[in-house]
Order: C-alpha cells, then sequence, then structure tokens
C-alpha cells in the first residue's frame, strides 16, 4: 500500500508559504508506518521543534490501474476520508534551502493520521466537499474541494503516469490554509461537512 500526497494543491496555502503555484501535480509519497488510526494520540518527535497540522481529504484507490485516462479516473476511488498531514516544518524549510529532499519532514513514523472513511456514493457533490480542523475548540483550517487547483481525477491520471496505482492506496491531496504548530496536550477534531470524522490529543 502506498499513501501519495499531493504538495501544494491549495493557492491560499501555497501564498501563505510563498512558494509557487505548481503547473502540474507535484506528489511525494510516505511509508506505511506513518499511518495513525483510530484516534490514537500523535506523540510529537524529539527531531523537530515545530510540527505542523495540515488537514486534508484522502481518497482510496479500488483497483488497479496504470496510465488512466482522465475519463475514467472516477472509477479508482470507492472512499474519501479526512487525513492529517503532520510536517517537520522547521526540518522541511532546511532541506528546501538547502535543495535538499524533504521526506525526513513528512514520511517519518505516524506523520499520516487518517479517520475512517465514508464511501463517496454518500456524499451529494464529489466536488463540493466542505472540511476543517478544530483545535482545542478553535477552528484552524477550512476547505472545499472544489478549491482544489488539481481534482482528484487529474491527480490519479497525472500519478499512474509514474507510478501503478493499487487497491487500498492513500492520495492525501493537499491542504488549505491555515497551517500551523501543534503543541502537547492539544485537542484536534475534524470534520467533513458537519460529520466528526477525527478526535484525538497531540502528546
Amino acid at each position: 500500500m502506498k499513501i501519495i500526497c499531493v504538495a501544494r494543491n491549495y493557492h491560499l496555502h501555497i501564498q501563505e508559504l510563498n512558494h509557487q503555484v505548481p503547473q502540474e501535480p507535484t506528489f511525494f509519497f510516505k511509508p506505511d508506518v506513518s499511518l495513525l488510526r483510530n484516534n490514537e494520540p500523535f506523540f510529537i518527535p524529539e527531531f523537530s521543534a515545530n510540527i505542523h497540522h495540515e488537514i486534508e481529504l484522502v481518497y482510496r484507490i479500488c483497483k488497479v490501474g496504470k496510465n488512466i485516462s482522465p475519463r475514467f479516473a472516477h472509477r479508482y476511488y470507492d472512499a474519501i476520508a479526512l487525513g492529517v498531514d503532520f510536517t517537520a516544518r522547521d526540518l522541511q524549510e532546511r532541506c528546501i534551502k538547502e535543495g535538499l529532499p524533504w521526506e525526513m519532514a513528512k514520511s517519518f513514523d505516524n506523520a499520516a493520521a487518517i479517520s475512517a472513511f465514508i464511501p463517496k456514493e454518500n456524499f451529494t457533490n464529489l466536488n463540493n466537499i466542505r472540511f476543517s480542523l478544530y483545535i482545542n475548540g478553535q477552528i484552524v483550517q477550512q476547505g472545499i474541494s472544489s478549491d482544489m487547483i488539481f481534482k482528484v481525477e487529474t491527480i490519479i491520471t497525472h500519478v499512474s503516469k509514474f507510478v501503478t496505482l493499487k487497491t487500498g492506496d492513500l492520495i492525501y491531496t493537499g491542504t488549505p490554509a491555515g497551517v500551523g504548530p501543534v503543541n502537547i496536550n492539544d485537542h484536534l477534531e475534524g470534520y467533513i461537512e458537519d460529520k466528526k470524522m477525527l478526535d484525538f490529543y497531540i502528546r
């Protein structure tokens, strides 16, 4: 199982980090040991002094595909979840400054919190899914799928040019604006529409 993560997929998030808008989907991978399930607590790792939250919609791949045509891409995912892409921002900024890969800032153990999945048939409009993240009762991030620069079908088509997609692969589709640090004892709650999907603590 692969965890595919898309970077820079919302304009306001790109602006808040002073990055450039990509011309095509930019992606990286997390290992399966990055998954943090069942609302278990996230423990801040010792190697970073600045862990950021990034709330994202996550799409589950439901069949094998390579070089997937745009018109068939919608057939390759069957469910949607909510995830938090935890990022060691200090390590990432250092790697970017030095022109180095920044997987160590994104791909560490438990860096990909994931909720239960909702079948895509349960959504009335897949292009208009609202999601949000609260910390200690205060909203810090909110997004809507229609604001994605690259829709999930475009991402599936693009990624499958390079890598065969397999059943069970996950695609984290990027984060909206409002990323920021988490601290010990913070209480994170995430929602898709009005349904609570995530409810866990930082330790």
